[in-house]
């Protein structure tokens, strides 16, 4: 049961290591990055996720931890903080980002294990709901979205799916970049 929480700290590490690329930033700016990375991890849903914006939300980390998902995290007014420049907050921001950017590289992989076909594996099929997993999604934004069609290869395995946002937009996604719920 452990290994789970382990490979989630391993991708952390990496994904952290990748970001801050041997830099030192001031105390300020690396506990700013750790609460935006703490929040970005807790994020993540853990089950699954309705369409419909009235719908109930995926229950995540945060909901245990804050009681919400959306965990606004409140740090003081600039003009309140006295170490604290809007270059320093900026930079923490920055290092967010690029964090966010690395971990989804890191941790989305884990999601949609794909083993090698020695066994018939179950393809995607019309109505699953999916996780969209896209390397230009907004910080802490997990877009979600039902497969409307499904485009089999040559081979008969399911290549490509077409995916309904909850938008309503349609989009042509390849199958490794969607991890099923189950």
């Amino acid at each position: 049961m452990g290994v789970t929480w382990e490979l989630m700290i391993k991708s952390v590490k990496l994904a952290l290591g990748a970001t801050l690329k041997g830099d030192c930033p001031q105390e300020e700016v690396l506990l700013t990055l750790l609460i935006e990375i703490e929040h970005s991890v807790n994020s993540r849903p853990l089950t699954h996720m309705s369409l419909d914006s009235s719908g109930a939300e995926a229950l995540t980390p945060n909901h245990f931890l804050i009681g919400t998902s959306s965990g606004q995290i409140n740090f003081p007014r600039l003009s309140q903080a006295k170490n604290c420049t809007r270059s320093d907050y900026e930079l923490s921001q920055m290092y967010a980002d690029t964090f966010w950017k690395r971990w989804l590289r890191e941790y989305m992989p884990t999601l949609a294990l794909r083993k090698k076909w020695h066994k018939p594996q179950p393809n995607l099929q019309v109505d699953d709901v999916v996780l969209i997993w896209s390397d230009n999604s907004a910080r802490n934004t997990w877009e979600k979205g039902v497969i409307t069609r499904v485009l089999p290869g040559k081979d008969g395995h399911v290549r490509v799916a077409e995916v309904r946002k909850s938008g309503g937009n349609l989009l042509l996604r390849p199958c490794n970049k969607l991890i099923k719920f189950a």
